[in-house]
């Protein structure tokens, strides 16, 4: 079985876009290339949990995620004309718990990326998350979406980080304790 590996990059001051969703700053460092930095290698994505939100603010990335994942949407209501035929998309109106327990079936033994921080403390709250992966930004954004703010079950354990050191971005890699 894959690892449930909630990844996002994050300004120093812990935003992971600014006030009206802006992430220019935090995705500069995507045009430096990234070796040995991937979280997820070509291949080892099996599907992704998002909430509507992201769904929306992508326009349902054309159709298609950029890394070719299903894609399991968390959501109070399947929103009009959907789903669609022959898209990689699957609405889960019965919680968080149940969008990851889908996204790991069909997954198998491939990776499962939990995207957006609401979805992200959701996982951290249920202990779902096995590793957490933030693209550290050295960029104060000062406002904006905070990726942890709002743990209901805090103070979450993290084990000692793995440390990549990239122009334009540090990767860290924690593992959960469980």
């Amino acid at each position: 079985m894959g690892s449930v590996i909630a990844s996002m990059s994050m300004s120093l001051d812990g935003f992971v876009a600014g006030p009206n969703d802006e992430v220019d700053h935090l995705f500069a460092w995507y045009d430096t290339g990234r070796p040995g930095a991937e979280v997820f290698p070509p291949g080892a994505l099996g599907s992704l949990v998002c909430g509507r939100r992201l769904f929306e603010l992508t326009n349902a990335w054309g159709g298609r995620h950029p890394m070719g994942a299903h894609v399991f949407v968390v959501t109070h209501s399947v929103p009009d004309a959907w789903p669609r035929e022959d898209t990689p998309f699957t609405f889960v109106t019965d919680g968080v718990a149940s969008a990851v327990r889908q996204a790991k079936a069909l997954a198998g033994s491939r990776d499962i990326a939990i995207a957006t921080p609401t979805i992200t403390r959701q996982c951290l709250d249920l202990g779902l998350v096995d590793l957490l992966a933030v693209d550290l930004v050295p960029v104060l954004l000062g406002k904006g979406i905070p990726f942890f703010a709002g743990l209901a079950e805090a103070p979450v354990e993290l084990g000692t980080p793995t440390v990549i050191e990239g122009k334009g971005v540090t990767h860290l890699r924690y593992p959960l304790h469980h």
